[in-house]
Formats: structure tokens, C-alpha cells, sequence
């Protein structure tokens, strides 16, 4: 099985593969950085991550391989559903879940990774993003994909600020889905190394600030403004205050 986890760019995207890549290595599946060597796809699971890029029929064909010679594996995506993905999904051959933040805290978080990286002079996928106008159309497609994904069937939804904040109940709703007992040692285990606080000095899981409501302090009034006007539709349906 293909355990899919798809993300909204700097929504602890990196932080809920990580915890369902962990929970998932206590049942014995493998590695998708092994799979990734002995199958020869290095072009089509990138990044520490393996992430997958686009859900294309060509990709997933290619995963669907070592799936079906019975290996279960995570894998990482930001990329819209396709019909290809949701065919996999009722196949029962990938399980997905779906994380998700307030995209003006989403929008921020990624215009200071991207900045941070030209400073260090390691320019990275957000350094394109110098200025307001071009990062609020960059989450504009995030929000595009996360409505698609809001309709998808046999998907597990999570929210960046639930795991915050209700993080306990939040892996253990993850866990059931996963179809692994919340209670047992070994996942216990997992879910208290990945909790808030210890995640955080842990690298490779994006935390910078990570702070709740950070645009209200960074953003002007104006500039608030535009964002309702751009995401003010989402923002209700996402359960969001404006």
C-alpha cells in the first residue's frame, strides 16, 4: 500500500509526514528512500521526503509497482487530486491524508523560508516569492488545491493549528485512520516524539516560527484587506476568523 501524505506548502507538511512515515515504520513497512533506491526512482521520489510532484498516471503506474509486490511505504506530495490518485484510492492501493493551514500564515511562513534561503545564498522553491502580489497568487493555487481535496473520498483532513493546539486527539483520529492502536507502546512512543515542543528542534519538519495569527502582526491593514478579499471565500469554508 502507498500511504500518501500531501500538504499545503508550510502547513507542517513536513512534520505530519514525518510522524505518519514513523507511526507507519512500528508495523515493519518499508522505507520509501529504500524503495526509492531499489526501484530505480529517483527521478519520480524527490527530496529527503520522496516527494512525488504531480499525481500523474505515469508516476503513480511507477509507485504502484513496488505497492503491488507488497510493499507499504509513505510518500510525500503538494500537488492536487487527479483521477489517477482517487482511482488508487477506491482501489485501496493508497490511503491519503491531507494537511492544511491558514493560508495568509501559510503565505508568510513561505515568503521568510524563501528570503532566509537567498540570504544563506541556498536559494530554495519559495525564493521566487520577493514580494506581496506574487505570494498571495502563489496560495491562491494552494487554495485550489485544497478545495479540491476538501471533496475527495476516503481522505484523512487534518488542520496545521489542530495539531497545535489539540495534538493529542489529532494523532490519535490519524493513528485510527492509519489502522494502528493509539494505545500501543511503540506508537505511543512515536506520537509523544513528534508532539509540539519536541518536533520542534527536530530537523527536516519545516518548523521555523510556526506561530498561530503571525500575518496579523506582520501584515498591514491593507494588506489584510487584500487577503480577505483574495481568500475570504476559503477562509470561511476552512474555518477560519477573518
Amino acid at each position: 500500500m502507498i500511504i500518501l501524505s500531501v500538504g499545503m506548502p508550510r502547513a507542517g507538511s513536513g512534520w505530519h509526514f514525518n510522524l505518519i512515515h514513523d507511526l507507519m515504520q512500528t508495523t515493519g513497512c518499508q522505507d520509501a528512500r529504500d524503495i526509492r533506491q531499489r526501484y530505480h526512482l529517483h527521478h519520480i521520489l524527490t527530496e529527503v521526503n520522496c516527494n512525488i510532484g504531480v499525481l500523474s498516471l505515469r508516476r503513480l503506474a511507477m509507485i504502484s509497482v513496488p505497492a503491488l509486490m507488497g510493499n507499504t511505504f509513505v510518500i510525500k506530495a503538494h500537488a492536487g487530486p487527479t483521477t489517477w490518485s482517487r482511482l488508487l484510492a477506491r482501489s485501496g492501493l493508497m490511503r491519503i491524508t491531507y494537511i492544511y493551514r491558514d493560508p495568509r500564515d501559510a503565505m508568510l511562513s513561505a515568503f521568510d523560508y524563501g528570503q532566509r534561503a537567498i540570504v544563506k545564498g541556498r536559494p530554495n522553491a519559495f525564493s521566487h516569492l520577493t514580494d506581496f502580489e506574487k505570494t498571495v497568487d502563489f496560495m491562491k493555487g494552494y487554495l485550489r488545491i485544497w478545495e479540491a481535496w476538501r471533496t475527495a473520498d476516503n481522505i484523512l483532513i487534518a488542520r496545521y493549528e489542530d495539531l497545535l493546539t489539540n495534538y493529542d486527539q489529532e494523532a490519535a483520529r490519524l493513528a485510527a485512520f492509519l489502522g494502528l492502536d493509539a494505545s500501543d507502546k511503540k506508537i505511543k512512543a512515536v506520537i509523544e516524539q513528534y508532539c509540539p515542543g519536541q518536533a520542534e528542534g527536530q530537523q527536516g519538519l519545516h518548523f521555523f516560527k510556526g506561530k498561530i495569527g503571525r500575518f496579523r502582526e506582520v501584515y498591514t491593514p491593507e494588506q489584510q484587506k487584500v487577503l480577505l478579499e483574495n481568500f475570504g471565500a476559503y477562509l470561511e469554508r476552512m474555518g477560519y476568523d477573518s
